[in-house]
């Protein structure tokens, strides 16, 4: 089995990104990191791969430092790599995304894509669903679980009372959950097998996709901070306190 697994680099997760004039995260000569929600997609990938063969290709779109969340990627086990990396690419939407991304699992034989739920800076959720749609392949969305059985899989798809099974043909896409499975530490052995494993850079143009294919259709207008939140009314103790408590629980409805 052919599988493609998306791999985002993202700045610190643990910090507070810096926004550039053009208020678009500033992603080149900062701390970044393969994102954390994609681990658990590559870790599927690879078991799958490690019980029933094939190849694990890890595919990323983002600036040179972008490579990074590659070879982390290749460490863990992957077998080979694309970074899609182009300044005409600085400030792409979800779409312009989600048509960079699949051409490039386009350029080759695959059966099943693989992305984490979301990304930790973007937060839109909506670029592996419309990768399926360009690659007229279908997807499923929050899974826990995956098994293969010859060109099909069956899934539990996470819901917000408990989950669905469901089965779909291959090729298709599909978004994994964190704690679908435990990602593992890329070993001294793998991260030095890294560096030489196959990484294909790529742009824009490699993948025939042009001026207008990669030209944003949203930009963001303005970033503003988050209201403060107001701080609370602190009641000295006595009757007076207890009675204005059982008028805010009125007011609220909760009594």
């Amino acid at each position: 089995m052919n599988i493609v697994v998306f791999a985002k680099y993202v700045p610190n997760p643990q910090g507070t990104p810096e926004l550039g004039p053009d208020n678009l995260i500033v992603r080149s000569g900062g701390d970044g990191a393969l994102d954390p929600g994609d681990e658990y997609g590559l870790e599927l990938a690879l078991q799958l791969v490690e019980s029933g063969g094939g190849e694990v290709t890890v595919v990323s779109m983002g600036p040179d430092q972008a490579l990074a969340a590659v070879q982390r990627a290749l460490a863990m086990g992957a077998h080979r790599g694309v970074l899609v990396s182009d300044p005409a690419l600085r400030g792409a939407d979800a779409l312009v995304t989600a048509r960079v991304l699949a051409a490039a699992v386009a350029r080759a034989p695959w059966d099943l894509v693989i992305a984490g739920v979301e990304s930790t800076d973007g937060y839109t959720g909506t670029v592996p669903t419309t990768v399926a749609e360009l690659l007229d392949a279908p997807s499923v969305s929050a899974v826990r679980k995956l098994e293969t059985s010859g060109d099909r899989i069956r899934v539990e798809r996470q819901t917000e009372s408990g989950y669905d099974v469901l089965e779909c043909a291959l090729p298709a896409v599909v978004t994994v959950t964190a704690g679908a499975t435990e990602p593992r530490y890329p070993s001294l052995k793998g991260i030095m097998q890294a560096k030489q494993k196959p990484v294909d850079r790529l742009t824009a143009a490699d993948l025939g996709l042009d001026a207008g294919a990669v030209a944003a259709s949203q930009t963001v207008a303005e970033v503003v901070d988050a209201a403060a939140k107001a701080g609370g009314e602190v009641l000295p103790a006595g009757d007076e306190a207890i009675a204005r408590i059982a008028g805010l629980l009125i007011e609220a409805k909760v009594i």
